[in-house]
């Protein structure tokens, strides 16, 4: 019987996510590559940024979908963001920022456009945006321009929405936190909040009342997200107990 469930589970999990390679994946890959390339011997990075696009390139290769490939872009980008974020070079990183923050804006755009909006490309999204953010938020914090405490906060937010999801999929399950309201706008003002104080402290204006604003919005818009997350999961369980 346990064996069989576990065949059962298997199926279901890759009917979900179907690895392997395609078409779309590889040559994103390539492109993605070749920006990281000139970028890289442009400014004459460590080893490692670019060692870690190569990283993202080989998974990206079994990700199918063009939705899916914009959304990679930040996570090709938590490299460079980790990077002048330890540098404290606060211009290019709010640069960087910025244009992670538009890939996040349109890739569901490009959903609607050319597929419909997968199970998969909804749980690659908090992926993604966790991968960026804590790599931007641990650097910040490393050269104390953010608090440690926000910056586990920050990596909370995205941690436990990730694990929930991967659970989800493990056991056959579809996630039910797809695009939900309290979690694009968590993502949304610490796109906003902790790339402003980027772009103060490049632009050398006091970034303290940004911060400050930061320091409390932030753990607000994480909770929220921590309850609508709860919620999501109790659904499912309440509608198999009505139906039964």
């Amino acid at each position: 019987m346990w064996l069989r469930l576990c065949r059962w589970r298997c199926r279901r999990l890759t009917n979900l996510v179907a690895v392997r390679l395609n078409r779309i994946g590889v040559i994103a890959g390539v492109i993605y590559l070749v920006l990281g390339f000139l970028w890289a011997v442009a400014t004459g990075v460590p080893w490692w940024v670019f060692a870690w696009m190569v990283v993202v390139a080989v998974i990206g290769a079994f990700i199918p979908g063009e939705a899916n490939q914009v959304s990679l872009a930040r996570a090709y980008l938590a490299g460079p963001v980790s990077l002048y974020a330890l540098r404290s070079e606060f211009g290019p990183l709010a640069v960087t920022v910025a244009i992670a923050a538009v890939t996040d804006l349109v890739d569901g755009t490009i959903a609607r456009r050319f597929a419909r909006p997968s199970t998969f490309g909804g749980g690659l999204d908090p992926v993604v945006d966790g991968v960026l953010t804590g790599g931007l938020v641990i650097g910040l914090a490393v050269k104390g321009t953010l608090p440690v405490w926000l910056a586990l906060v920050v990596i909370a937010r995205y941690l436990l929405p990730a694990l929930a999801g991967g659970a989800l999929l493990a056991m056959g399950r579809r996630p039910e936190l797809r695009h939900t309201l309290t979690g694009q706008v968590s993502t949304v003002l610490i796109f906003v909040l902790v790339g402003g104080v980027c772009l103060f402290r490049a632009l050398n204006q006091d970034a303290s009342g940004l911060l400050g604003a930061a320091e409390v919005v932030i753990p607000v818009a994480t909770v929220a997200t921590y309850v609508h997350l709860a919620l999501a999961l109790r659904r499912p369980r309440a509608e198999a107990a009505e139906a039964g």
